[in-house]
């Protein structure tokens, strides 16, 4: 089987990972996710550190979409083969089925064993639920 992969898509997909991460985690649900990890109670200082801290992780992150939008696209293409669809079904098919067969999975270990608020849970649940639903998306539609 003759896979095609749009690198353009993979590169626009992951761009919308990154930025809808950074909407679902700022304005959004950027209170909520300060409290329920306890960021809330550093000082002003200590945020500003931790940020600039973080800043080369966000090349790490986005080379990270990346590899998650190239991965999804593989099953966008061979879900869209498998199944007999295509354009925005497939999209959201692959999206979907990766979302709850990979993710809501195996992050249930973070509250089953790391004792991981549930709360928190749900919030990067939600995160990846829309995020995969749009990469798949992007990546159907742009075969």
């Amino acid at each position: 089987m003759d896979i095609h992969i749009n690198f353009w898509a993979v590169l626009l997909a992951a761009a919308a990972y990154f930025l809808i991460g950074w909407l679902w985690y700022s304005a959004l649900f950027g209170k909520m996710f300060m409290k329920l990890t306890g960021m809330d109670k550093l000082s002003k200082r200590e945020k500003e550190k931790m940020m600039k801290a973080a800043m080369p992780s966000f090349g790490m992150a986005f080379a990270a979409s990346l590899l998650t939008a190239y991965c999804l696209a593989h099953s966008v293409v061979s879900g869209a083969s498998f199944y007999h669809v295509s354009g925005a079904p497939a999209g959201l098919m692959a999206g979907f089925w990766t979302w709850l067969g990979f993710l809501v999975t195996t992050h249930l270990n973070a509250v089953l064993w790391d004792r991981q608020p549930l709360k928190l849970y749900f919030l990067h649940m939600g995160y990846y639920l829309v995020s995969f639903l749009v990469m798949g998306m992007i990546l159907a539609l742009m075969p």
